[in-house]
């Protein structure tokens, strides 16, 4: 993902340029693209250009048959690399079918980053008996997203409320497992 909102912009709209111009006018295409999105105007000569392309343009030429909706968006996902992130959401929009209806109302997958999974319980017992269950869910996971590399889970009980209060407060016992 670009960092800058202009450049990433310009670049939406050279990609939209790119397919209706010919490889000689990729300079043209790419001055003009950047220029518009710094400047948010349309030159004179880009609006020339323009309608001397559409002047040209006729009912049955080429590149002008209607597109079925999910191959554009197939495209738009492999333009900007959203398999892995899409792979990700379904994962946790599935995460009832992996691990069945009762694991997953007292569970939530919070973050997956650097191949690990990390879920959240409602309490402590349900982390024990999913990681008790941790390799039967990563098979699961294999075999149900094979492009999503997950190699370890990682199960957390609980926050525990914290008891400190005020600047001058002293070290206690700790934390205690009394919420779950």
């Amino acid at each position: 993902m670009c960092p800058n909102p202009l450049l990433q912009k310009g670049l939406v709209l050279l990609r939209v340029r790119l397919q209706m111009t010919d490889d000689k006018d990729f300079a043209v295409a790419f001055y003009f693209a950047m220029r518009q999105a710094v400047t948010g105007r349309v030159s004179k000569d880009q609006k020339r250009i323009t309608e001397k392309k559409k002047i040209r343009s006729k009912p049955f030429d080429s590149g002008r048959d209607p597109i079925k909706a999910s191959s554009s968006i197939d495209s738009l996902m492999q333009d900007f690399r959203w398999q892995s992130q899409m792979e990700e959401a379904e994962l946790f929009v599935r995460w009832f079918e992996i691990v069945g209806d009762l694991n997953a109302k007292n569970t939530q997958p919070e973050n997956l980053a650097n191949a690990k999974l990390t879920v959240r319980c409602k309490s402590t017992a349900w982390a024990t008996e999913l990681r008790l269950m941790q390799a039967q869910i990563l098979e699961k996971i294999a075999s149900s997203f094979p492009d999503l590399e997950i190699k370890s889970i990682s199960f957390l009980g609980p926050d525990a409320p914290s008891w400190k209060k005020g600047p001058r407060s002293v070290p206690g016992r700790g934390p205690r497992d009394t919420y779950g």
